[in-house]
């Protein structure tokens, strides 16, 4: 199929790739481009030089390709021969194949107190064990009561213990540090770790306290 020049219709900012395919763009291309000379690319990358506006519109209609200007602030300005109804498919594909392979980060929360037991803390570490596995943050938060307040170190040690129980999963993003009368710690999954499911959205989950 052969190359041919098209009308553009200023407000819709609306043009055609060389299938005659209908394209809406901020980008110029072909005869879009109404600058005297440009900086042109080739096809496969390689460099051209600096040619007029006429012989670049030859080069694209001869290969049968889009003349694409690729960095307009540059001077004169940088356009590259493509097809370019092609190259906006394919990038059209592959950000759909991210945004479906992409897994949204949800941070839980457990809560815990400092002088818990241990069949009660067993069942909190099997909850952030889950949550790791799930792909997902989990901020622990250990809460003290009336005297406890002045014993932080009993948190701050209940956590170490939790950050040595999951380190198979887990590290410690942000470490132990006071807020208020609670003691916080982020958590976050090894990247290599594999969610054995995607969340939906990206929220805050609670586990229930002792």
């Amino acid at each position: 199929m052969g190359w041919r020049p098209f009308r553009v219709s200023a407000p819709s900012r609306q043009t055609t790739s060389k299938r005659g395919d209908p394209i809406t763009t901020e980008t110029r291309i072909n005869d879009r481009i109404r600058v005297p000379e440009v900086r042109l690319v080739g096809p496969n990358g390689e460099q051209v030089g600096i040619v007029r506006i006429e012989d670049a519109l030859r080069l694209a209609q001869e290969a049968e390709l889009d003349l694409v200007e690729v960095a307009a602030q540059a001077r004169p300005p940088v356009c590259k021969l493509m097809d370019y109804g092609k190259f906006k498919y394919e990038s059209a594909q592959k950000a759909r194949e991210s945004r479906r392979n992409q897994q949204l980060t949800t941070i839980k929360e457990q809560k815990l107190r400092p002088k818990i037991d241990t069949h009660d803390y067993e069942t909190k570490k099997r909850n952030v064990v889950r949550f790791l596995e799930g792909g997902n943050k989990v901020k622990v938060t250990i809460m003290f009561r009336g005297r406890e307040q002045s014993r932080p170190e009993l948190g701050f040690r209940l956590l170490q213990r939790l950050a040595e129980d999951i380190q198979e999963l887990g590290f410690v993003e942000s470490s132990p540090k006071q807020d208020g009368r609670n003691m916080i710690m982020v958590v976050a999954p090894h990247r290599s770790s594999k969610p054995t499911r995607v969340p939906r959205e990206s929220t805050t989950e609670t586990a229930g306290t002792e």
